[in-house]
């Protein structure tokens, strides 16, 4: 339900973004003009509102079926800190709390001279509440009249508040253990919309793992972390942000 009043918001605003763009007079919404652009600020403050989709690379030790990542829509708001260095580039920080879960399914030959192997045993729930981080250089295009498109790209961490790492027991007690920091690399576009009000800027953003965020058991032959050489993290953002 939550899905479907962003995406009513997101059409209200955009067909209002519309009508300002194109229409036959263009208006360009400087510092002059009501409040929509702060561009020529130093610093420049603003909020996110956007979803998301986690999914696992996985590398493996032999050749079995992949394990299947079910991914399911997360939440994601935070802050923006923009430092203005020209007209072209910008440095921004974006903390943020996302929200995501995953399940990963096992084939049955992951659990080969295993009896009685149940349901639960090849189902995994990987539940995570990210603390983000991330440190960008977006680089802008000219303005054209009310809109301005952009790419981005920069590193960021992460403090998984749901990581189970410290947790003794492991996957023969059903508890899959994931590390409590990652790191990450992240690419995306978007474009500004300069609206009389704010500037408002949706954008697509591809986040990548860099380290191993998986902690095996204690059997190093475990069915569940065994044959994994290593898993990162995947991910995309659709954000709406506001300033």
């Amino acid at each position: 339900m939550k899905y479907f009043f962003a995406l009513i918001s997101f059409l209200l605003i955009v067909e209002t973004s519309s009508a300002q763009l194109f229409k036959k007079e263009k208006i360009n919404y400087d510092a002059n003009q009501g409040r929509g652009s702060t561009d020529n600020n130093r610093l420049r403050w603003g909020y996110f509102l956007g979803i998301n989709s986690y999914d696992f690379n996985f590398d493996y030790e032999a050749d079995l079926q992949d394990i299947y990542v079910k991914k399911s829509p997360g939440f994601s708001v935070g802050l923006i800190g923009n430092l203005r260095i020209n007209n072209f580039i910008d440095i921004r920080l974006e903390p943020g709390l996302l929200i995501t879960t995953r399940e990963l399914y096992y084939n049955q030959e992951w659990f080969q001279g295993i009896p009685d192997v149940k349901e639960s045993d090849i189902i995994r729930e990987v539940k995570s509440t990210y603390i983000h981080i991330p440190l960008l250089v977006k680089f802008s295009t000219k303005r054209i009249n009310n809109f301005k498109p952009f790419i981005v790209g920069g590193f960021s961490t992460a403090l998984n508040l749901s990581s189970n790492q410290d947790n003794p027991e492991d996957n023969n007690n059903g508890q899959f253990r994931t590390t409590k920091n990652s790191l990450f690399y992240e690419l995306g576009f978007g474009i500004d919309f300069y609206l009389y009000n704010f500037k408002f800027t949706p954008s697509i953003r591809g986040l990548f793992g860099i380290n191993d965020e998986l902690i095996r058991d204690e059997d190093p032959n475990s069915p569940w972390t065994g044959n994994i050489a290593g898993m990162q993290t995947r991910g995309v953002f659709i954000n709406f942000t506001f300033q």
